[in-house]
């Protein structure tokens, strides 16, 4: 199985490379990308640097143009898809359908995946893209249990591609509104969740105080690490009382669940996390190389963990095991 790995930045490009990712995937620095953050991403030179790097080394650069294009805008989005052609990405990573056509009548031989943006999560669906615009790979949402990946693996001719470790959304990606709503900026249009832009947090006597475009997301102790004001990751006041009403800040963890993936056919692994910095993507990348390389030889794939990697130091299978079922 490919190790896919994240590169928010061109020296966090140079560090996946360095640590073992077979592909890393990226964006540029704009609107076109579900990851534009003050900092990140590439300019189209550090593109086409960083994918001359990584083919040296032997690694695949994916290029992620993963957003929705805006009415009256949509010569953004092409440019970027030519751009990311010219400078050699192994793939582009797309979730609208007008981009698919585009990029497949502009450039036949590109290689493209389905972003998990575009929440393709069953054999119809999947079939949609390859039969239209000769889709190649479907990047899954992160709502199936490793037996239904297995049944879709078998089903389609597409390879498939599944997150193991990072950051969870309590929403079927590209399917959320709530950071639009509090913000006016939708990390499927603008690529932004939750904008640096408009979060405020406030010292107070018993604490900390975050707050999400005026809303006030939670409400720390003194002693209590701060996390940042994702909207759906907010203590809420219910009748039943109060906590983490939608999702708890804890991030994927399938280190132990990828022999189960193997048997189901998966292609790749794709590690979350463009967000973060190189120390991130150094220790997650050498730790799930070094768990792949012993389930290749037949050896135990205990690991030391990755918990001082995780939101919240914890750790959850996620849907994959879909306990509540």
């Amino acid at each position: 199985m490919e190790l896919i790995c994240p590169a928010g930045t061109p020296a966090a490009l140079k560090s996946a490379v360095e640590a073992g990712a077979d592909a890393v995937y990226c964006g540029f620095a704009d609107e076109t990308n579900a990851r534009n953050f003050p900092g990140l991403n590439f300019s189209r030179e550090q593109l086409r640097e960083g994918v001359a790097l990584a083919h040296r080394r032997g690694a695949k650069v994916l290029v992620a143009i993963n957003t929705f294009p805006r009415a009256g805008a949509v010569d953004l989005w092409h440019r970027a898809v030519d751009d990311a052609v010219k400078a050699g990405a192994d793939a582009l990573i797309l979730a609208d359908v007008g981009l698919m056509d585009y990029t497949a009548r502009r450039h036949p031989e590109q290689r493209l995946h389905v972003s998990v943006q575009a929440a393709a999560a069953n054999v119809d669906a999947i079939a949609f893209y390859v039969e239209n615009f000769g889709a190649r790979r479907v990047v899954l949402p992160r709502v199936l249990s490793v037996p239904e990946i297995a049944e879709i693996t078998r089903e389609t001719a597409c390879e498939t591609e599944v997150f193991v470790f990072g950051g969870l959304c309590v929403m079927a990606e590209g399917r959320c509104s709530l950071s639009s709503y509090a913000t006016g900026k939708s990390p499927n249009m603008q690529g932004v969740c939750s904008p640096p832009s408009h979060v405020v947090y406030q010292e107070t006597p018993q604490g900390t105080t975050s707050r999400l475009g005026g809303f006030t997301i939670n409400r720390f102790g003194r002693n209590e690490p701060a996390g940042y004001p994702t909207l759906c990751k907010g203590r809420f006041s219910t009748a039943q009382g109060a906590g983490y009403l939608f999702e708890d800040p804890v991030s994927l963890d399938a280190t132990t669940l990828l022999a189960g993936l193997r048997e189901a056919g998966v292609t790749a692994l794709k590690i979350e996390g463009r967000q973060r910095g190189r120390a991130y993507v150094d220790g997650v990348v050498r730790h799930f190389r070094s768990v792949l390389a012993a389930l290749d030889a037949g050896l135990s794939t205990e690991a030391p963990g990755l918990t001082a990697f995780t939101e919240g130091q914890a750790t959850t299978q996620g849907a994959y095991r879909k306990t509540w079922r």
